[in-house]
């Protein structure tokens, strides 16, 4: 009896992500690469796009919990009955990224405009996309722009990679995204006025068959300790209920 007690207090010991012998897989926003394994090591994480990840957990592809950097991808895949309701769990804001030697000379967003300014955006359908595409039509300037876009990248950090490469004069990525970087870029701020609410939301999946670890990882990460290692990373915090 002593070791069967022995077993199950060693049991109840281990992460919750980890209960029963087998991760639970999280599928998450390309910009909380560096942050969620910080809030818990334990699950295996697949980072990309959201709206790539949304597409996967509708095909089926084995996922516990969904992590997006837009509300749209959570709500939509909950009002089908995909995933339980969502909850948010951070906020960001959108910076222009330059290489640190700034060869095109960007001292502001309205200096895109320039001539031969090679810029890199995310792809419409991605939350950092469609962002880029508000800001832009609220600062007014979506065509002097846009012509100078020499590629749509596929999630935020190929975005961050031809910036901190030098391969592209400047980027549109996620304030936290440049933390990683900073050694070999600067960060042009924009307006606040301009800025679109950008809201990330987290749900567990339905078809998961571990739904007690996958909210017990939720939990981790809207915790004190997830909320503090959040704000670290540079994300903005919604409000407790």
């Amino acid at each position: 009896m002593t070791r069967l007690v022995a077993i199950a207090l060693a049991a109840l010991a281990l992460p919750a992500s980890v209960a029963g012998g087998t991760p639970i897989t999280v599928l998450a926003a390309a910009s909380l690469t560096d942050v969620f394994p910080r809030i818990d090591k334990a699950p295996r994480y697949s980072f990309a796009g959201s709206d790539q990840l949304a597409l996967q957990i509708r095909q089926g592809a084995p996922a516990d919990v969904y992590a997006a950097a837009s509300p749209k991808y959570t709500q939509l895949l909950y009002r089908d009955g995909i995933v339980s309701k969502p909850v948010v769990f951070a906020t960001n804001k959108l910076i222009v990224l330059i290489p640190r030697s700034n060869p095109a000379g960007i001292q502001t967003v309205y200096d895109l405009r320039h001539e031969g300014v090679k810029l890199v955006i995310g792809d419409r359908s991605l939350p950092i996309g469609t962002y880029t595409r508000q800001i832009l039509d609220t600062l007014g300037i979506t065509a002097e722009v846009m012509k100078h876009v020499v590629s749509q990248e596929t999630d935020v950090k190929g975005i961050v990679s031809k910036i901190a490469l030098g391969e592209a004069d400047a980027g549109f990525v996620y304030r936290t995204d440049a933390k990683p970087v900073a050694a070999r870029t600067r960060v042009i701020s924009l307006p606040g006025w301009a800025q679109p609410p950008v809201r990330y939301e987290v749900a567990v999946v339905r078809a998961s068959g571990h739904r007690a670890a996958a909210r017990a990882f939720i939990q981790r990460v809207t915790s004190q300790r997830g909320r503090r290692l959040l704000a670290r990373a540079g994300f903005g915090l919604p409000k407790q209920p």
